[in-house]
């Protein structure tokens, strides 16, 4: 095997990682968007930020990225509270529109399937 069938490959690799990152950030963008409408809350800078990715089996026992995406949202127009989308794969996992949301806690979740 040559190292520019490899090259080739890794290339196509990483491309395909970061198209697949790209999706998943639209799609978060949208479910954000759609919580906070549904939630009467503006979703503020129409964007989200990946905090978190890693390894995780769906349902099926197969491996995928699982990526947390998180955003900012404002429920009386003049403050800025966190929000979360959990992803996995391509299938939003949660969404949660807590303030008070801080890692290893529960926090209120809205379960939006597609």
């Amino acid at each position: 095997m040559s190292w520019e069938i490899l090259l080739l490959g890794l290339f196509g690799a990483a491309a395909s990682y970061w198209y697949a990152g790209m999706q998943a950030r639209e799609q978060a963008v949208a479910i954000g968007r759609r919580a906070c409408v549904e939630a009467r809350a503006q979703f503020l800078d129409d964007s989200v930020s990946l905090r978190r990715l890693r390894l995780a089996r769906n349902a099926d026992g197969q491996l995928q990225f699982q990526r947390d995406f998180h955003f900012e949202f404002s429920d009386t127009g003049d403050n800025r509270r966190p929000g979360v989308v959990r992803m996995l794969g391509e299938r939003v996992e949660w969404v949660s529109l807590d303030g008070e949301w801080q890692p290893g806690k529960e926090a209120s979740v809205t379960r939006l399937h597609n």
